[in-house]
């Protein structure tokens, strides 16, 4: 487990880490022989000796145990406190670099509840767990050898007993392995299901179905309930037999104590101090199924992090280059999404300055172009360039930022308006944002909003319309002001009000820049100085509107289509 969390938390914090382990090894070392004392203070009780001198020492050793307790369990909060904030900055780090095609529907839902609960549980280790865990196993070693220093005889029996108990845990760890795993997905699977089943309210509702059960949610929380069962029973066996083993290492002790103290080979302080060294051993091992639960249970977390950390990022060039014009070009790109080829030996150009549109189906392969130029992907042939450079030799920060992106589905972090527009430029004056804001008509919005600017637009952008959001985004990208604007299907689901102010400000957006766009609503592309027409990733047609037009070919029978609609 210590290795898999040092990975997780890199060297930054691992340091901090492995001394915080070794402050609490020590502790319970320090635990462990502060026991020893309690031999001196019997033997003087018993042989009417002064055991005032052994019973100060005694309290003195305990005060400095719990003196290091202290200063230990401060330090597991501490850096699990200070470990917390760093993974969870490390962890947005390493999902800003992973390739957008690593996000598919499950693994959002995966990193969602890794973001939330289980960073939570993983790092807790050390503020909750670690100490007890540690205690555990090093305090009763610590005492069996003080007690072969007392009685080798004793002390063998005990030191005997180590592997039985070790096996025990080991037995219990491994029946719970399987089950607790089981019981996680099932609990994923379930959370998924009560949010599926929230979202389709308005489907059951509609078909008259509002009194039924959802059949999905029933069967997902029916598993659940089996597995968190078979979880429970299975760890069952371990703890009572970790139980019956830690008492009858203690009676075989009690029982050989006293045969050793009848034939006359040890005293009978010697016997109780024993005993009360073995009775100290019985808590931290009987803790040990419960602490060793919830350390598997943060250790599953613990390898999904790690998971997640170990899936390499997009390679970013040793010797960067900037690129020092921004006309685009695709040279015979092909590009595979599992088994399926989305985009098939294609090339194009698109000279600075120029607007180039691209149609075609659904499943064309249309906004999978933007992607590879914004480098949400890297091709699998070919290659994608800015202004003659390979984006893969572009330094990844420097590539965003000659590019705006105006997506067809918004999304708004959940703060205020103008901090959705300050994405764009965070350093922009408010005369900036004020402008930006008019030229994308986001300020006919504002005005009529409650609290104007510092309205906030709700989870996702929840409290906006599509077309407010669209106008919020097109703002964002004009206050960016990069070079380069790729657009994918901005209009196509915006009402006339909302289409005609959306264009009024594609239009101000795309001013001078270079530009790919990508549309279903073929009116909106009549003004590009070039049209592809893209089908099975690959280029059908090509030509300015009226050229295609007059060939009577794809693009017109799209065109026809349009019209019609």
């Amino acid at each position: 487990m210590i290795t898999v969390l040092s990975r997780v938390l890199g060297h930054e914090y691992a340091g901090p880490m492995r001394r915080t382990v070794a402050l609490m090894a020590a502790t319970a070392i320090a635990e462990g022989l502060s026991y020893a004392l309690l031999v001196p203070v019997l033997r003087a009780l018993f042989g009417g000796g002064d055991a005032w001198p052994w019973l100060l020492g005694f309290g003195t050793a305990v005060a400095g145990y719990a003196v290091l307790r202290y200063v230990s369990d401060l330090a597991g909060f501490r850096v699990g406190t200070s470990v917390m904030h760093g993974v969870y900055h490390r962890l947005g780090d390493h999902l800003a670099r992973l390739p957008i095609g690593w996000y598919t529907a499950g693994r959002v839902g995966e990193v969602s509840a890794l973001a939330g609960r289980g960073v939570l549980q993983a790092m807790s280790v050390s503020a909750h767990f670690l100490a007890p865990f540690i205690s555990a196993c090093v305090t009763p070693l610590t005492i069996v050898a003080v007690m072969l220093a007392v009685n080798w005889q004793l002390g063998l029996a005990a030191l005997a007993a180590v592997p039985v108990v070790a096996a025990v845990q080991v037995f219990a760890a491994r029946r719970s392995v399987a089950t607790d795993a089981e019981r996680a997905a099932r609990e994923h699977d379930a959370a998924a299901r009560v949010i599926e089943y929230i979202e389709a309210q308005p489907v059951l509702r509609a078909g008259g179905r509002t009194g039924e059960r959802f059949r999905l949610l029933d069967d997902s929380l029916r598993g659940l309930h089996r597995a968190s069962r078979r979880s429970a029973l299975s760890a069952l066996p371990g703890v009572v037999g970790s139980a019956l083993t830690v008492q009858a290492v203690f009676t075989a002790l009690a029982a050989l104590g006293a045969y050793l103290a009848l034939g006359g080979e040890i005293g009978a302080a010697e016997v109780l101090a024993t005993l009360v060294l073995a009775a100290r051993c019985a808590d931290p091992l009987l803790a040990l199924s419960e602490v060793g639960g919830a350390l598997r249970a943060a250790f599953a977390e613990l390898a999904r992090l790690d998971a997640v950390f170990r899936t390499e990022p997009l390679p970013v060039a040793p010797q960067p280059v900037e690129p020092s014009h921004h006309d685009l070009s695709f040279e015979e790109v092909t590009f595979r999404h599992g088994d399926r080829t989305v985009v098939d030996g294609l090339s194009l150009w698109v000279p600075h300055g120029h607007r180039l549109a691209v149609v075609g189906p659904s499943g064309a392969g249309k906004s999978t172009l933007l992607h590879l130029l914004a480098r949400f992907h890297d091709v699998d042939a070919g290659a994608v360039r800015v202004g003659g450079v390979d984006v893969r030799m572009i330094d990844p920060d420097v590539l965003m930022s000659k590019i705006a992106i105006v997506f067809q589905e918004v999304y708004l972090f959940d703060g205020t308006v103008e901090d959705n527009v300050r994405l764009g430029r965070p350093d922009a004056t408010d005369a900036e944002v004020r402008a930006a804001a008019k030229a994308a008509r986001l300020d006919e919005v504002v005005e009529r909003l409650p609290g104007g600017w510092s309205a906030g637009v709700g989870e996702g952008g929840a409290l906006l319309s599509g077309g407010e959001r669209q106008r919020v985004s097109i703002a964002r990208a004009l206050l960016k002001d990069a070079p380069i604007v790729l657009l994918d299907e901005v209009t196509s689901a915006l009402d006339p009000v909302n289409e005609a102010a959306v264009h009024e400000g594609v239009e101000r957006l795309m001013a001078g820049r270079t530009v790919v766009m990508v549309a279903h609503r073929l009116r909106t592309v009549r003004r590009a100085d070039r049209i592809v027409f893209l089908d099975r990733g690959r280029v059908v047609e090509e030509g300015t509107h009226d050229e295609l037009l007059q060939r009577g070919g794809r693009y017109a029978d799209f065109w026809a289509l349009s019209a019609v609609g």
